[in-house]
């Protein structure tokens, strides 16, 4: 599904092959050079997903990230040319769907922002679907969640993985049937991610009002799962 993709990123080179890569695929792109320009062109002109490098001038890209999503739920994908993994968590921590570490093919990249916007995309009408595990609720096609009628902001990875496991409260999910079953790709190589998606919607979960009649638990040498009532 194409859509309106901010790039940025500093380095011309990289700028110009990704625009090509995305242009083939039917996307809009906009770039941005530095973080105080992504967060302008971002606000001005609202893009469907954003393509985050994290070294960035003036601004860094978690800063970048953070202020985005503070403002919005638009998917990020951030690329980093760093190796350390607590880069990437803390990217994801922040906010991230998704990432790459330099050097990419940009023909992944093309297909990480297929994935990230088809997930962010609510079902059609006739997938209507509303889930609802204590205090929570949640509706598939509007993809929303609240807790006690407040509102969860959640990011497109966070509401997926939620939703996979209140389908079935009380199952144990490894981390690779989590991204396989709420993602619809496989994302074997990237599995410790899930944890960091985790730690969020726990945050989030954790400072709902009511919020106490559910959780997620974690089950030692498996994953994680969903659960409510006496057993939260």
């Amino acid at each position: 599904m194409p859509g309106q993709v901010l790039v940025v990123d500093d380095e011309p080179k990289i700028v110009e092959m990704v625009r090509l890569y995305l242009e083939r695929d039917g996307h809009t792109v906009l770039v941005a050079r530095d973080g105080p320009s992504a967060l302008e062109t971002f606000r001005r002109d609202q893009p469907d997903i954003v393509v985050l490098d994290l070294m960035l001038p003036g601004l860094d890209g978690l800063e970048v990230c953070r202020s985005i999503r503070r403002e919005s739920e638009a998917p990020i994908v951030m690329l980093t040319a760093r190796a350390e993994e607590v880069d990437k968590l803390i990217g994801l921590e922040l906010g991230a769907d998704d990432y790459l570490t330099k050097p990419f093919s940009p023909r992944e990249l093309a297909a990480r922002v297929r994935a990230v916007l088809r997930r962010s995309v609510p079902k059609p009408p006739a997938e209507i679907e509303r889930l609802e595990a204590g205090s929570l609720a949640i509706d598939v096609r509007r993809h929303e969640v609240s807790c006690n009628g407040n509102r969860l902001a959640l990011t497109p990875t966070e509401f997926k993985l939620l939703a996979t496991m209140v389908r079935e409260p009380g199952r144990a999910f490894t981390r690779v049937q989590l991204l396989e079953l709420a993602l619809g790709e496989s994302y074997r190589a990237y599995e410790r991610t899930v944890d960091a998606h985790i730690k969020n919607l726990r945050h989030k979960l954790r400072r709902a009002p009511g919020s106490h009649r559910c959780a997620i638990v974690t089950v030692q040498g498996v994953g994680y799962k969903f659960v409510e009532g006496n057993d939260a």
